[in-house]
C-alpha cells in the first residue's frame, strides 16, 4: 500500500515529533514541582540524558511514549501495517537501548523510574503518588 501523503509532507510530520519538552513530560514536571520536588532536566553527562534527574534522591525519571518505547499491553503501542519488518526492528532497537541505558544508570547507583505516557494521561494522580512513595519511602 502506498503512503497517502507525499514524502515532503511525511518529512514535515516526522520533524514535529519532539524528543524533549513533550506534553507528558511537562505535565509530570508540573506535578512533581507541585509536590515539592526539585529536579534537573536532560542531564547530558548521564547515560540516555534522562528527562528528569532528582539528585537529592539519586533518581532519574524517563517519560516514555507508549508507541515508540513499546508499552507492553497498551493500545497505543501499535505496529504500522506497511514495512512491518522495518518498524519491528526499529522498535526492538529502542527497547534494547532503553534497557541498556537503565542498566548503566543502575550500575552507577541511580534509581530509574519509567513513567508511561498513557498512565500519565489517564491517571496523573496515581502516577505522582507512586513516584512520591518511591522517592520518600512512604507507603
Amino acid at each position: 500500500m502506498a503512503d497517502r501523503i507525499s514524502p515532503k509532507h511525511r518529512s514535515w510530520n516526522m520533524s514535529r515529533i519532539r524528543n524533549k519538552d513533550t506534553r507528558p513530560e511537562k505535565c509530570l514536571r508540573s506535578l512533581l514541582h507541585q509536590a515539592g520536588f526539585r529536579f534537573r532536566l536532560h542531564v547530558s553527562n548521564l547515560p540516555g540524558k534522562p528527562d528528569l534527574v532528582l539528585p537529592r534522591y539519586k533518581t532519574v525519571i524517563f517519560v516514555h511514549g507508549c508507541y515508540w518505547h513499546r508499552h507492553s499491553g497498551c493500545k497505543n503501542a501499535t505496529t504500522p501495517s506497511t514495512r512491518t519488518d522495518f518498524w519491528v526492528a526499529k522498535f526492538q532497537g529502542t527497547v534494547k537501548r532503553d534497557q541498556e541505558v537503565a542498566d548503566k544508570l543502575i550500575n552507577q547507583g541511580w534509581r530509574v523510574i519509567i513513567v508511561w505516557e498513557c498512565e500519565l494521561k489517564n491517571n496523573p494522580d496515581s502516577v505522582i503518588q507512586k513516584i512520591c512513595q518511591q522517592l520518600t519511602g512512604i507507603n
